[in-house]
Parts: structure tokens; C-alpha cells; sequence
């Protein structure tokens, strides 16, 4: 399946939760509609915490079926440090990229799309990918929502990561760090 972010939700025995089980004593789902129900509409990013370490990439995860939500849709802010890039990629799933700030292009199959703050770009289906930062003195901040969830549920998990994510810094931003 490839590489597995850094981040790791983890059920009792250690395992990445992708879905999240629905369970019940009796075959009802009131007391999962109450749950459901009952928890916030909200999402506080500036309360949950970056990941992956950089150098060049950043990623807050805002959105999971194991935060307790949404079984279907999965949400995460990337960030990419002045002339940074992200892994080289694919995955079965389709994403949508929201550009927030900052401007860059992607590498998707071979050709070349450049995107500015308050674009949405498409990543389709099996599309190998790479994100860059095409600003070399700010960072690209981009909203990711896809329904890999569901992708995995009907078992289309077919992910691989082609080329890792740099290790080293980009000259002149080897301390940085994404805001909180």
C-alpha cells in the first residue's frame, strides 16, 4: 500500500484505524445517531498539532473517521515550505486541493498545473502526483479533502508512494515550522 504518514491513529492494539466501527448491543443505530449527533460541528485546527517533520512538508491532519464524525470523507491542511515538495504519489482516490495561500503547481501523469491562492485543484483517480512550492519566499498553505474512507471500504486501497518526500532542507529554511 506504501508509506503510511508519520501520524498513526491507532485502535487498543496499535493498528491505523481507516474506518471506524459502528458497534451496538441491540440492531439499532439510535444510540449512534445520539453520539453522532451530540458532537461538535467545529473543528478547532489551530488546537491539533502538525506532522511530518518537514523539512519541506508539513501536514495537520483536520478530519478522520477516527476524530469520531465523518465515516466517509477525510480532511488535512499541507504545507510546503519556499521551494518545497511534497512525496511523489498516487492513490485510487480522488482529492481536492483548496490553495489557501501561497502559489505552486502540481506534477500529475507527466504535465504541469500551476495554481494561486483561492484555486481547487483535482487529483483524479490513479493520477501519480507531486505537489510544489513554486514561491521561494513563502509557504504554500492547501486544504486536501478526499473520500478515501469510502475508497478504502470498498477495498479500491491501491496507494503507493514512488518517490519520498525530501529529507533535506531547502537552503535558508532549515529551522522553519508551520504556525499553530
Amino acid at each position: 500500500m506504501g508509506e503510511i504518514d508519520e501520524r498513526q491513529q491507532t485502535d487498543a492494539k496499535g493498528e491505523r484505524v481507516f474506518l471506524r466501527g459502528i458497534r451496538s448491543a441491540e440492531y439499532s443505530l439510535q444510540d449512534e445517531l445520539r453520539r453522532i449527533r451530540s458532537l461538535s460541528r467545529v473543528v478547532r485546527a489551530k488546537e491539533l498539532p502538525w506532522h511530518g517533520g518537514g523539512p519541506q512538508f508539513w501536514n495537520k491532519w483536520l478530519l478522520e473517521p477516527d476524530m469520531g464524525g465523518l465515516q466517509s470523507l477525510q480532511s488535512h491542511m499541507e504545507v510546503l515550505v519556499p521551494g518545497g515538495r511534497s512525496q511523489k504519489h498516487g492513490h485510487q482516490n480522488e482529492a481536492l486541493l483548496y490553495v489557501l495561500d501561497g502559489r505552486g503547481y502540481d506534477i500529475h501523469d507527466g504535465a504541469r498545473y500551476d495554481y494561486e491562492a483561492g484555486d481547487l485543484l483535482i487529483v483524479h483517480n490513479g493520477c501519480v502526483h507531486q505537489h510544489f512550492n513554486a514561491d521561494d519566499k513563502h509557504p504554500l498553505r492547501v486544504l486536501v479533502i478526499k473520500s478515501k474512507p469510502l475508497f478504502m471500504f470498498m477495498n479500491l486501497i491501491f496507494q503507493r508512494t514512488i518517490e519520498p518526500r525530501p529529507k533535506t532542507p531547502v537552503p535558508g529554511w532549515e529551522r522553519w515550522k508551520p504556525e499553530e
